[in-house]
C-alpha cells in the first residue's frame, strides 16, 4: 500500500503510513486501550494488568504501520497474507479521530490492494463491536462464520471492479 490516499467518498481523506518502531510501544498500547476497551469490557471485562501483559507478549513493531493524519499519529494497521487472502489483522483508529473517514479510507486501500493481487480480504471483528461491523459491511464485507466471541468477515475483490 502506498502512503497517500484521497478518499473516494464525498470527504477527501489523506493519510500516511509509517513503520512502527520500538519507540511507538506506549503510543500503540494507549491507542489499543482507547480503541478496543469498550468492546473488550463488554465481552470479558477489562483487567489493565492482563491487557498490558498480553499486549507486551504480542508486541512486535515489524509489520505494524502507524496511520498518520496531518502529522499526527492517529491509528495502527497490520496487514498479513494468510491462506490465499489478505488478512486485516488490525486496524485501530483513536476514538478522537473516528467517524472522519480515516478508517474507511485505509480499508478501501486494503481492498484495492486485494483487488490488485486478486486476493479476498478477511478479518475478525468482536461481536461486541457493532460499529466496526457496520463499517466493514458498508465497505463490502460479509460475515462468513460466527465464532464464540467474534465474526469472521470477507470481502471478495474483483480485479476489474472498483470499491
Amino acid at each position: 500500500m502506498e502512503n497517500k490516499r484521497s478518499g473516494a467518498d464525498s470527504r477527501m481523506v489523506s493519510y500516511d503510513l509509517r513503520p512502527a518502531t520500538e519507540a511507538d510501544y506506549e503510543f500503540l498500547y494507549r491507542l489499543h486501550a482507547a480503541a478496543i476497551r469498550p468492546s473488550v469490557e463488554a465481552m470479558w471485562g477489562w483487567d489493565e494488568t492482563f491487557q498490558r501483559e498480553y499486549f507486551r507478549t504480542r508486541w512486535d513493531p515489524a509489520g505494524r504501520r502507524i496511520i498518520v493524519v496531518d502529522d499526527e499519529d492517529v491509528g495502527a494497521l497490520i496487514l498479513d497474507r494468510r491462506e490465499g487472502s489478505l488478512y486485516l489483522a488490525l486496524i485501530e483508529i483513536h476514538p478522537n479521530h473516528q467517524n472522519r473517514g480515516v478508517g474507511a479510507a485505509v480499508i478501501r486501500d486494503v481492498l484495492a490492494l486485494g483487488r490488485a493481487l486478486g486476493l479476498p480480504v478477511k478479518l475478525h471483528v468482536l461481536k461486541t463491536n457493532p460499529a466496526a461491523r457496520r463499517l466493514y459491511q458498508r465497505l463490502g464485507f460479509r460475515v462468513i462464520d460466527s465464532l464464540e466471541d467474534r465474526y469472521v468477515m470477507i470481502a471478495n475483490v474483483d480485479r476489474d471492479k472498483k470499491s
